[in-house]
Formats: C-alpha cells, sequence, structure tokens
C-alpha cells in the first residue's frame, strides 16, 4: 500500500473514531439494553457516508474500497459491536448484493435512499431450515403473468424489523435445486418493506449484538415485478458466494474492533485498579495476559489487511476470506474472555463494557459462516492444492 493511501486511511481512521466516541460510545451501553437504536442514527450514518461505503458516486455513494468499509466498521464495533453489524449487512449484503448484481435501472432506483439513510437494507437468505447448506432452502418464488410470486420464512434476519429494502434468495427451479447442481436454482429479487404479504416477527431476545434487530421475515404470496429480479434467473448462488466472501472478511473487521475495545479497556481498567498497593499491570501475569491479547490483535490485522488488499485487486479469496473470519472470530472471544479476566469481578458487571464484548463478539463465530463449516472450506483449499476434492463441496452446496 502506498504511503499516500496509508494517510488516507490513517485520517479516516480518526474522523470515524471521533465520531464513534462522540455519537456511538455514549450511548452503547443503553442501546444494548433497549435492544436497539433509534432511527435517527441511521440517517445520521447517512450523513457521514457510512451507509453506501462502497456504492459508486453515481448513486450517491461514497465509492469507497474495502480498505475504508473495513476502517469504518472496525471503530464502529470498537464502540458497539451491533451498530457495526447493522452497516455492515446494510452495505455488505444488501448493496453490495444490488451493485454486484443489479441492472442500471435497479441500481439508480434502489441505491440512492439507502446510501442517504435514508433507508436501511436487508438480505434474506438463512431460514429455519436452511443456513450453510443453501440447497435446503425452501422460499419459492414462482413467476406469472409478469410478476414473482414469493413464499416462504427466513429466519436470523440482520435489520429485519426497521428496513426499507430487502434482498430475498428463492428457489425459482426447485427441479434443479433438488439435484444439488452449481446453479442451485436460486434466484434474487429486491422486495420493498411496503410490498403486501411481507411480515416481521418481533425482534429476538439475543446473547449480543442486542442494539441490531434479528427477526423472522415471512412472505406469503408476495408479489414483485419481473424487474425485481437481481441477476440472473438460476443462478444468483453465484451472486451469493461473492457476497458471502466479501462479508466475512468485514465480520473480521468488527471482530478486530471488539477486540480492540476490549484490550484497550483492560489497558486502562489495569491502571486504575490496585492490589497490594499497586496498579494490577505491575504485575507480570497481567502484563502477559495484555501482551498476549496484543499479540493476536496484531495478527489478525496483518490476516484482515492482506484479505483486504486482495478485494481491493478484484483478486477472490475464498480461502482467505474464510481464513480471516475464522482466525478473527475466534481471536475476538478468545481477547474478551480474557479481558473480564483481567477486569476480575467487575468484567462479570455489566456495568463494565467488556462483558458486552464478549457478547457481541459471540456472534462472529457464527453469522456469515460458523466457525465450523469456515475450518471445512479452509482444508478443502488445501486439499485442492495436493489435487484432492471434496464431494461435498464439489457440489456447491456450501456457502
Amino acid at each position: 500500500m502506498h504511503n499516500e493511501r496509508r494517510e488516507e486511511l490513517r485520517a479516516l481512521r480518526e474522523a470515524v473514531s471521533r465520531f464513534a466516541v462522540d455519537q456511538v460510545a455514549p450511548h452503547a451501553q443503553e442501546w444494548d439494553r433497549e435492544k436497539g437504536f433509534p432511527l435517527e442514527m441511521v440517517a445520521q450514518l447517512g450523513r457521514q457516508g457510512f451507509m453506501g461505503v462502497r456504492v459508486p458516486e453515481c448513486y450517491g455513494g461514497a465509492g469507497g474500497d474495502f480498505a475504508t468499509f473495513a476502517v469504518i466498521l472496525e471503530e464502529l464495533a470498537r464502540h458497539d459491536g451491533g451498530l457495526a453489524l447493522a452497516v455492515e449487512a446494510h452495505n455488505g449484503l444488501c448493496c453490495d448484493h444490488i451493485e454486484v448484481a443489479g441492472t442500471e435501472e435497479q441500481k439508480t432506483r434502489f441505491l440512492p435512499p439507502l446510501v442517504s439513510g435514508e433507508q436501511i437494507g436487508s438480505w434474506c437468505l438463512t431460514e429455519p431450515g436452511s443456513g450453510t447448506d443453501a440447497a435446503a432452502l425452501k422460499t419459492k418464488a414462482v413467476e406469472q403473468g409478469g410478476e414473482w410470486i414469493l413464499n416462504g420464512t427466513k429466519q436470523f434476519i440482520t435489520n429485519g424489523a426497521r428496513a426499507g429494502t430487502y434482498v430475498v434468495l428463492a428457489l425459482t427451479a426447485p427441479e434443479v435445486c433438488a439435484t444439488r447442481s452449481g446453479k442451485h436454482g436460486v434466484s434474487a429479487f429486491v422486495v420493498e418493506s411496503d410490498t403486501p404479504g411481507l411480515s416481521v416477527g418481533k425482534p429476538e431476545d439475543k446473547l449480543g449484538m442486542r442494539s441490531s434487530d434479528t427477526v423472522t421475515v415471512m412472505l406469503e404470496d408476495v408479489r414483485v415485478p419481473s424487474a425485481n429480479l437481481l441477476g440472473i434467473r438460476d443462478e444468483a448462488f453465484v451472486d451469493v458466494k461473492m457476497v458471502l466472501e466479501r462479508g466475512r472478511v468485514m465480520i473480521a473487521a468488527i471482530s478486530l474492533g471488539l477486540a480492540r475495545g476490549a484490550l484497550e479497556d483492560s489497558l486502562q481498567y489495569s491502571q486504575e485498579r490496585k492490589t497490594f498497593g499497586k496498579p494490577i499491570f505491575s504485575h507480570q501475569l497481567v502484563q502477559a495476559k495484555l501482551a498476549d491479547m496484543a499479540t493476536q490483535i496484531e495478527a489478525t490485522r496483518a490476516l484482515l489487511e492482506r484479505a483486504v488488499d486482495k478485494l481491493d485487486r478484484g483478486e477472490p479469496i475464498p480461502y482467505e476470506s474464510a481464513l480471516t473470519k475464522l482466525f478473527a472470530s475466534e481471536m475476538a472471544t478468545k481477547v474478551c474472555l480474557d479481558a473480564i479476566q483481567v477486569h476480575g469481578g467487575y468484567g462479570y458487571l455489566r456495568e463494565y463494557n467488556v462483558e458486552r464484548y464478549l457478547r457481541d463478539a459471540k456472534l462472529c463465530e457464527i453469522g456469515e459462516g460458523t466457525s465450523e463449516i469456515l475450518r471445512v472450506l479452509v482444508a478443502h483449499r488445501l486439499a485442492r492444492r495436493l489435487g484432492i476434492e471434496s464431494e461435498v463441496l464439489k457440489e456447491g452446496a456450501v456457502s
């Protein structure tokens, strides 16, 4: 990375950090308790350019790269993982899918209200019986008289309660999906929130990421015009895999921000808390724990920067995205656990941020690919180097 670009990212980091310290940190505990941030925050994020980070300027976006997106997510997650997750799902899943697969008319119509903060976007893939195994998708779309009729249920949908625009994945060729072929028979559709037949359940009462709403989205005879078909009919899974690969890198950025928050709070606490007449920082075992936390964070940053650099050069990163998210998410949980240990009994109290960081971090090991399936993906890529092919993954069923 050139020095000029590094300086740009440093200035960006400082600006986002100031915003997060002023506008996010004072409210993060309250948003966690109340299970949501105010809608005004969406508009405020839009004014900052955070709701259209990578969307081209011609559609009202900031036209930024993946390095820009990663910095923004890290700095937001440093104070509130749930808010960062909402921004990631809006940008990296909903907007990115529209930008990647949409027609010019679709981009012109759907992206401006999303990037301005007038709306927040949602991406609907997961179902009660279908997550990683995309071939088990049950939501169906049937073409009829110039329209598509959607029926099904989506679960664990981020931003689903307040979204203005949804990108919904549905079966359009069940017979193709039944063969578990590479095409999958899956298509994507843009569905607006006021479409009759679309409804959402109450927000889930979650362990962490509580400021970000997660709901079930129900589709009952939801009719959308043929013009809302996003990308190539029956072949949306190609776009889905690309969106998920990119999203996994951004989950790593959120993991990094949460771990940083845990370390920085622990460093501060270790200077203030005294035992045996001196700050606990002076005890070598505490120093060792803090040093281990910092080492893991810096290792994660190196992995993240490599993955982001490849994304910005337009290279496919199935291996790097899986590896980076796997390491970063598990690192964040470990560092947050260590932060609680440094804080002792106080770390177990809701009054201190570190217990919230831990609750937020755990989701990073689950969403957009569990640690278990990411290990399978990494191993699969390693096997390919030896000329070995996994039958399960060769079928393309795992996302």
